[in-house]
């Protein structure tokens, strides 16, 4: 019985969890900035190009 109390007591796995979930969480919103402001300098250079 110590046993379960003592795996269930035990929170190292989770808060590892919870940190990976962080960091796929802003992975994923620097992956979509990214991809706007690549589709903004796109468009920006693109303008320039062809007034050149």
């Amino acid at each position: 019985m110590k046993m379960f109390k003592k795996i269930f007591k035990n929170e190292e796995g989770a808060t590892a969890i919870e940190y990976g979930l962080i960091a796929a969480l802003i992975a994923v919103a620097a992956i979509t900035a990214m991809q706007s402001l690549g589709d903004n300098l796109n468009n920006t250079f693109g303008t320039v190009s062809n007034a050149l």
